[in-house]
């Protein structure tokens, strides 16, 4: 964890910050703040890439948690033995035999091949019915299917009408989650071996500590579970107020966020203990990570306790809630950037179809992953799509906003904003720790670069090259859109088109007229003045935000209209 709180402190919690204040501050999604530089546009659409990859394949996991929910609904969880027809004769289930000879056997099991539990072949062989590689797609998995259809579903509904109905479902999303984890807790911590378990979680491994891929796990974690260059924070803020204290807002959040994630593990770890203990064998024998952890290890361990289907439910239905909640931001995001950009009356009124557009899209586009191979290629996604790309962005963001925007500007731009300036700490890692780091993590993950594997199966050299493919499309956008900006902005030599390309627009600032004061301040002459339309405003912002004054018109022809017109 040593790596992971150092990330959280010196680039999370910073990038967090500026995201925030990012957003707020424009009123823009994660495509119109770049009028602060627009030659940098491209990290908005990088930004927009990195959301599209991760929404398609995060809704298949949370179609699997459909499944494992819909599924627990029995009175005998299906992969709590191995008598079922999809198991094989190496099947070992921790309830069949007592308990001596069950630890003896799973000891031989340890000597010579890894033990296959039935929770592992539940998955595996009926779950998935999973091929034998990745080009062998094989049929589409109909449960999975189904499930896949459910959850777009839901998450279509809680955003039909924007912001406006999935602030109020999330609520729900974002606090039950607690309730459930507390009674999980509460019950592992009662179990014998649950102190092992933990002593496992919180005991650090310190011969790994010079390991880049550690630190790039510990990166790529925090990046995730704050949404860190997805452009869902940049999105999210731009519906605050604008003196919103979103410096506050991000310390909490953050803190609150990451701390949740460590309590987590304590009731992941402290149910592993118990069934490590269970079988007789060390902790790590039994801990498993991605899929392997959340649809193998710990339903398995769920079986060995009293009223199992119950705890299955509790479990699975606490990774929807979790799910969902990140989805909503995935998909507000795509939308939003859309609705912005495209800005004319006729989008803004039918933003519920473009909702609906991005959800069947995405639907369809993740029918693949429910095939025999699906999860090859979700995995695929989930290591190259979203990973050092996610990092490559947040770098490129920080020294656009500092270096080429300008660091002096920014801080009055959040002393403006929240009335006094970012703190110095904060600065600091703005300017120089933040993207020394995130260099050096890249720098070392490119050295140290060890191809993917899912257990046994080793990726082929055509699919990982996929996997680059994926991860540069969204960090090509970056060069391409500078070069198309260059091209298009006035001037007679190279550097003074470099120039006007990377100057702030003239409609850089905050939308309403009554927060344009200083350097932003219009100045218009009384026959011009006369002549000034009051603009649509953004309906989720503040009623008495929206009523005071007339917006400044942007690039994108809107005033970061979301729904309707005022």
């Amino acid at each position: 964890m040593f790596p992971y709180f150092i990330m959280l402190v010196f680039c999370g919690i910073p990038l967090f910050f500026m995201e925030l204040s990012f957003g707020q501050f424009a009123s823009q999604g994660c495509l119109g703040v770049w009028r602060v530089s627009p030659m940098f546009k491209g990290v908005g659409y990088g930004m927009m890439v990195v959301s599209t990859y991760i929404g398609i394949y995060y809704n298949v996991v949370i179609c699997i948690a459909f499944y494992y929910f819909f599924v627990s609904m029995t009175r005998v969880l299906p992969w709590t033995y191995c008598s079922n027809a999809w198991n094989t004769p190496d099947c070992v289930g921790v309830l069949d035999g007592n308990v001596s000879s069950r630890a003896a056997l799973n000891l031989a099991l340890n000597a010579t091949q890894k033990r296959t539990s039935p929770s592992e072949e539940y998955w595996r062989r009926y779950v998935l019915d999973l091929s034998d590689d990745i080009g062998n797609l094989g049929e589409v998995r109909l449960p999975l299917l189904g499930c896949l259809g459910v959850s777009w579903v839901v998450v279509f509904l809680c955003l039909i009408k924007g912001v406006k109905s999935s602030g109020k479902v999330v609520y729900f999303t974002a606090t039950f989650p607690y309730v459930v984890l507390t009674i999980l807790f509460v019950r592992g911590i009662t179990l014998e071996g649950a102190l092992t378990g933990i002593m496992y979680y919180l005991t650090p491994q310190w011969d790994k500590i010079l390991d880049a891929k550690v630190w790039g796990d510990a990166a790529s974690q925090i990046f995730y579970s704050l949404g860190c260059a997805w452009g869902g924070l940049i999105t999210m803020a731009s519906y605050n107020k604008f003196h919103n204290n979103c410096y506050r807002d991000s310390i909490i959040i953050s803190i609150t966020n990451c701390a949740t994630s460590v309590y987590a593990g304590f009731v992941i770890f402290s149910i592993l203990g118990f069934m490590a203990n269970h079988l007789g064998v060390e902790v790590s024998k039994v801990a498993d990570h991605g899929p392997g952890l959340a649809f193998v290890a710990y339903p398995e361990a769920l079986t060995l306790l009293p009223i199992s289907p119950l705890w299955s439910i509790l479990f699975f239905f606490m990774l929807i809630l979790l799910g969902l909640g990140t989805q909503f931001c995935l998909l507000e995001t795509l939308v939003t950037a859309i609705v912005d950009e495209v800005g004319n009356e006729w989008i803004i009124r039918r933003k519920t179809f473009v909702t609906l557009g991005v959800a069947v899209a995405g639907f369809l586009l993740g029918v693949p992953l429910t095939t025999q191979a699906g999860i090859y290629w979700l995995l695929l996604m989930d290591n190259y799509a979203a990973s050092f790309s996610l990092v490559i962005i947040s770098c490129i963001m920080c020294v656009a906003i500092m270096y080429i925007y300008g660091h002096r500007n920014y801080f009055k731009d959040i002393e403006m904003m929240l009335g006094f300036p970012p703190p110095l700490f904060f600065q600091i890692c703005w300017r120089f720790i933040s993207p020394a780091i995130i260099f050096f993590i890249l720098v070392f993950t490119v050295i140290q670069y060890r191809p993917i594997s899912y257990n046994d199966y080793v990726y082929p050299t055509w699919a990982i090259s996929i996997g680059f493919l994926m991860a540069l499309s969204s960090v090509i956008c970056i060069p391409i859109y500078a070069i198309y900006k260059v091209c298009c902005s006035e001037g007679d030599t190279l550097l003074e088109r470099l120039k006007n390309a990377t100057k702030a627009s003239k409609d850089w600032g905050p939308v309403l007229a009554e927060h344009r004061s200083g350097r932003y301040a219009p100045a218009f002459s009384p026959s011009t003045e006369s002549h000034l339309e009051v603009q649509p405003l953004q309906p989720e912002k503040s009623r008495s935000e929206a009523e005071a004054a007339s917006p400044v018109q942007g690039s994108n022809g809107s005033a970061h209209s979301q729904d309707s017109r005022l």
